[in-house]
C-alpha cells in the first residue's frame, strides 16, 4: 500500500515526544498566544475552500434525498386522491424512511468524498476521493486505537 502524503490541516504526529511540567504562563506568552501568526492560522484548520467543497456535496447528496422523502406523502396522497391505484400504507412509509436513511449516509458520504486537498477539485461522483479519505478516516481510528489500549508497547 502506498505512503498517503499528510494533509495540511492534519496535526502534526509527535514520535517520541515525552509529556513535560507545564511551565507557568507569562503574560507576554498569553498575548502572542491570541494572536496566531498567519501561517499558522492556516495549518490549523480545514481550509476555506475544502470546507466549501464539503458543504456544497453535503447540501447535494443529503439534501436531495431528503426533500424527496418530504415529497413521498404528499406525492403519495395526490396518487391515491387521483385514484391512479391504490398505495398501501407500508410503502409510502419504507419509501420515506428509506430516503431518510440515504439523507443521513449522504452526508457522511459527502465529507468524505470531497477531495481534501486545495488544489484538487476531485471528481464529480467522489467515488475515488471517498475511498482515500475513508482509508484516512480508518487509519486514524486504529491509531487512536492502539494508542489507546494498556497493551500498546
Amino acid at each position: 500500500m502506498a505512503k498517503r502524503s499528510d494533509l495540511p490541516f492534519e496535526p502534526k504526529k509527535k514520535k517520541g515526544a515525552t509529556k513535560s511540567a507545564k511551565a507557568p504562563v507569562t503574560a507576554a506568552v498569553r498575548s502572542n498566544a491570541a494572536k496566531p501568526s498567519s501561517k499558522e492560522a492556516k495549518s490549523r484548520g480545514i481550509p476555506e475552500i475544502v470546507s466549501q467543497r464539503m458543504v456544497t456535496r453535503m447540501a447535494i447528496f443529503c439534501g436531495t434525498p431528503t426533500l424527496l422523502g418530504l415529497m413521498t406523502f404528499p406525492l403519495s396522497y395526490f396518487i391515491v386522491h387521483e385514484g391512479w391505484f391504490k398505495l398501501p400504507n407500508v410503502v409510502v412509509v419504507i419509501a420515506s424512511l428509506g430516503l431518510f436513511g440515504l439523507g443521513a449516509l449522504g452526508l457522511s458520504y459527502g465529507i468524505l468524498s470531497a477531495s481534501w486537498d486545495e488544489d484538487e477539485q476531485g471528481t464529480w461522483l467522489g467515488w475515488r476521493e471517498f475511498r482515500t479519505n475513508f482509508g484516512r478516516v480508518v487509519e486514524s481510528w486504529q491509531a487512536y486505537q492502539a494508542q489507546r489500549s494498556p497493551n500498546a508497547d
